[in-house]
């Protein structure tokens, strides 16, 4: 369908903003770009937001943690920024976590884990593996229910999700509930129709060239792309996995991959959810502050953390 209204009004004052792409930047502009484009304006208030740190496998890991209104123990949401695992922070998706927090009524505690190329696979994973570890090792002390966990994450962050879901079954916990996959990077090779249809247009926010430039600077090296935490798709099996919600995005390169991905959990006996959200491109989930479908994508992704905790 056509792209949404709101959303060209956005795509085309980011056009009219001349930034250079991804794959033409180093990775500190890519990371000065990404601040620039966080969401300004007074924040969506939660009941409670405390900045912490936590212990890792290679120091400390930042996390940001937001407690929703009401008396606990609630459940939680353990949530991963995207940005190809090179730029993004918990800043860049505070608006989100807020959101989501308040809708789902959990918490959601945002990892700052390890950016490559400084820290390439698995530090990533690791460190998002160690914060959902934590989350239940402290659901007593932080106010949630340990048996009441999820995971989630936008793009690069919504590979991290699904990779400690897997990491979490391979190593005997924590027990995860759900697991929110919104537009994720799930395989290296880049050859989808949809990666096709957006191979180096980057008025549509993310191109192939683009997925190209976040892998090379992910993967410490080729055989890292066999790895299924580093690329879900190469899993031998997602059996054992816990319920998923896949959102994916009409016009993205990544639209595909992440909708082959829900029908292998799917066919592996995972309870999966799918949604595809026309009109709009990557990145709308994070844009809920001028965005019909970004705030609609939000309250349908709390409506399933809902059920989940509840289940």
């Amino acid at each position: 369908m056509p792209l949404d209204p709101q959303m060209k009004t956005i795509l085309d004052q980011m056009a009219a903003a001349n930034s250079a792409p991804f794959h033409r930047m180093t990775p500190a502009a890519a990371r000065e770009l990404m601040e620039r484009r966080a969401p300004s304006g007074a924040p969506v208030a939660v009941a409670r937001v405390e900045d912490r740190a936590i212990a890792g496998p290679a120091g400390e890991i930042p996390v940001r943690i937001y407690t929703p209104a009401g008396a606990g123990p609630f459940g939680a949401l353990v949530y991963f920024h995207g940005g190809g695992w090179v730029v993004g922070s918990i800043a860049m998706v505070d608006d989100v976590c807020r959101r989501l927090a308040n809708a789902a009524g959990c918490v959601v505690i945002s990892v700052d884990y390890r950016l490559a190329p400084e820290h390439r696979f698995p530090a990533g994973p690791e460190d998002c593996y160690a914060a959902a570890r934590w989350a239940a090792d402290n659901a007593s002390a932080g106010g949630w229910d340990r048996t009441r966990i999820a995971v989630g994450g936008t793009s690069a962050g919504g590979t991290l999700a699904t990779a400690v879901a897997m990491m979490a079954r391979d190593r005997g916990g924590p027990s995860l509930a759900f697991q929110l996959l919104v537009y994720p990077a799930t395989q290296r090779e880049l050859t989808t129709p949809s990666h096709s249809q957006f191979a180096n247009d980057n008025y549509y926010v993310l191109s192939r060239a683009d997925m190209e430039w976040f892998w090379g600077h992910y993967l410490a090296a080729p055989a890292d792309a066999a790895n299924p935490y580093a690329c879900p798709a190469r899993a031998a099996s997602l059996a054992g996995l816990p319920p998923a919600m896949v959102i994916t995005a009409e016009y993205d390169p990544l639209r595909d991959e992440g909708e082959a991905y829900a029908a292998r959990l799917k066919e592996a006996g995972v309870a999966t959810v799918l949604r595809r959200y026309d009109g709009v491109t990557h990145g709308f989930f994070g844009m809920a502050a001028v965005l019909d479908k970004a705030r609609q994508a939000i309250d349908d992704s709390a409506a399933a953390l809902r059920s989940a905790f509840r289940a």
